[in-house]
């Protein structure tokens, strides 16, 4: 923590002044993934149609009443089973929302076959460019997994309208046409959503172990695939959620392991500056956490002390190359209000190329890759 008058704004801030500006929290999200030599993710779709199968047989066939369908006897399967793939995904709601915009927009949520030129399915998706084949564009689990695993590939999706998330994946001749669509999607997400085990479409905090649950274990995936690596190849991260596959390095020192656990802990939990992150999950926010103190709560029940704000912080232990990170470094960022010789803002390495914070007002503690913070990073401190 650290508070400057007038300073300017930044990518990162434990202070609020950095309330207009998105962070996207970058992790895990594509089901049994798996690293390529480009650095890519491939998504395997037979794990993600078991997953599915799974979540609609668990609870998916519970009845959906939703004004402003035209046929919900043949649109509201097709909704589940976007939204079901979503979820088997680790896409955040506001992904499902826009899956579903852009399905009612390209073929009202029927799983067409035929369309402009090529184009089959729910997405109107081609297979002269890539979609698939005719018969694979037709599996409607197939059409969403492909239609998610394009967008996360269009950087800062997260923090554009629905309508432009939309097109940056479909390129379609009528870019403004999937805004109408957003009420009706919204409304679908919601009411889909308990009957796929989303508690009112939010995604499920995880737990203090970091395991996470959704009611189903979802497929596995090796996520960053090594305890190095910047953390790109785990895909989105839904704010306060776990990257699926990661696990707490065994190789850290023991202190290193118990202050990621406790840090991980809170996750989910709502950011508070000057909060003293001695009760987090309690009723007064001042027991919250902001980025140091959760860096001091951490490092305490690891039987370590550290000081209170992240420009005292930045002097403690020894000075640590970025490409030298090791799991319980701490990673420092000027924020919206330091600088590189007193930075404003302060993460938690916990391997695997991820990094946890608490990041701004607004903003709840949440996990994102070395990949978004390193052009950021003006200082690496070893402090055990």
């Amino acid at each position: 923590m650290k508070k400057t008058a007038g300073a300017a704004v930044g990518l990162f801030a434990c202070g609020p002044l950095l309330l207009a500006v998105p962070i996207l929290a970058v992790g895990a999200s594509s089901a049994s993934a798996s690293c390529s030599t480009d650095g890519t993710q491939a998504v395997d779709t037979a794990a993600v149609a078991a997953q599915v199968k799974a979540i609609l047989d668990g609870g998916g066939k519970g009845t959906v009443s939703v004004p402003g369908l035209e046929a919900p006897a043949e649109q509201v399967p097709n909704a589940k089973t976007i939204q079901a793939t979503g979820v088997a995904m680790n896409i955040p709601p506001r992904g499902q929302i826009v899956a579903l915009a852009t399905a009612l927009q390209e073929s009202g949520l029927r799983n067409l076959t035929y369309g402009d030129r090529d184009s089959l399915g729910l997405f109107q998706q081609r297979p002269s460019q890539g979609w698939g084949t005719a018969s694979e564009i037709l599996d409607p689990v197939h059409a969403s997994t492909s239609f998610y695993t394009a967008l996360e590939k269009v950087s800062g999706w997260q923090s554009m309208t629905v309508t432009q998330a939309a097109q940056a994946v479909q390129q379609s001749g009528f870019p403004g046409a999937y805004a109408k669509w957003e009420p009706l999607a919204t409304a679908l997400q919601k009411a889909i959503a308990p009957l796929l085990g989303q508690a009112g479409g939010a995604s499920p905090s995880p737990s203090p172990s970091g395991s996470g649950s959704t009611g189903t274990a979802p497929p596995s995936t090796t996520g960053g695939c090594s305890s190095g690596g910047d953390g790109s190849g785990f895909g989105t991260i839904p704010p306060g959620a776990v990257p699926a596959g990661y696990t707490i390095p065994t190789d850290a020192s023991p202190q290193a392991q118990t202050a990621i656990r406790w840090a991980m802990g809170q996750l989910g939990t709502p950011y508070q500056w000057g909060g003293s992150c001695t009760n987090s999950h309690g009723a007064d926010p001042m027991g919250r956490c902001d980025c140091s103190s959760l860096m001091q709560q951490a490092y305490k029940a690891a039987g370590v002390t550290l000081t209170r704000t992240t420009y005292t912080q930045v002097n403690e232990g020894q000075p640590v190359s970025v490409d030298a990170l090791q799991p319980g470094d701490l990673v420092f960022t000027a924020g919206s209000d330091g600088t590189a010789a007193n930075p404003g803002h302060v993460g938690l390495y916990m391997g695997s190329g991820l990094i946890i914070n608490a990041p701004h007002t607004g903003a709840v503690v949440s996990i994102e890759s070395l990949a978004s913070w390193k052009s950021q990073i003006v200082a690496v401190r070893r402090v055990l």
